[in-house]
């Protein structure tokens, strides 16, 4: 398990564009923190220190801790607004998070043993239809990423939702959709042309 993270804001009162824009001056990112029972709150980071933590993989699917003047707030990143074409955060969204209410958020899936993919080895590309997966549980449960084991994988196999073993507690917000949402994971494409010149050595020849 990586390091928790945890950020120190300061309470924000001067609101709206113009107050936004000077802060990015001053090497700040407003936030707001929402949900739950308590009223939203407007903040501010330290913009070195949130871009540096954004870049770590767990940011977007671990519980934060966001010091805000003294007081700890238990949140899940929603939303972040980047620059255009720089490397700036101009705004990020936190989530409360209520340890007694099962959370939505997605979760990376990570792919083991892809070099020594059986498929892989016979010729085939590995194609990733999703790299992430969207959960339900409690947040004492949340994983940081899924490990998805496709040494075994052949040729034309496609590993889906439902094939994939979830913690205790975790359950796929698709899936709980119906068998029609059991979608594609990862899957082993045959080489370009195999199935043309497989066919063609099994034709009869031309008399």
């Amino acid at each position: 398990m990586s390091n928790k993270i945890t950020l120190d804001a300061q309470i924000r009162t001067d609101l709206g564009k113009g107050a936004s824009r000077r802060l990015r001056h001053a090497n700040q990112t407003p936030a707001i923190i929402y949900g739950g029972e308590a009223a939203p709150v407007s903040i501010t980071l330290q913009h070195n220190k949130l871009f540096k933590a954004q870049e770590q993989e767990n940011f977007y699917s671990q519980i934060l801790t966001i010091t805000v003047d003294g007081s700890e707030e238990q949140v899940i990143v929603k939303a972040m607004q980047r620059h255009s074409h720089k490397p700036v955060v101009n705004h990020v969204d936190f989530l409360r998070v209520d340890p007694t209410h099962e959370l939505h958020t997605s979760i990376p899936v990570h792919f083991l043993n892809e070099a020594d993919c059986v498929g892989v080895k016979a010729g085939g590309t590995i194609a990733h239809n999703m790299n992430e997966v969207e959960v339900a549980c409690l947040p004492a449960a949340l994983p940081e990423f899924i490990e998805l084991d496709v040494a075994n994988l052949e040729l034309g196999q496609t590993i889906h939702l439902s094939d994939i073993v979830l913690p205790a507690g975790v359950e796929s917000v698709e899936l709980r959709k119906g068998e029609s949402h059991d979608q594609a994971v990862v899957s082993i494409a045959a080489p370009k042309g195999a199935s043309v010149e497989e066919e063609a050595e099994e034709a009869p020849a031309a008399e």
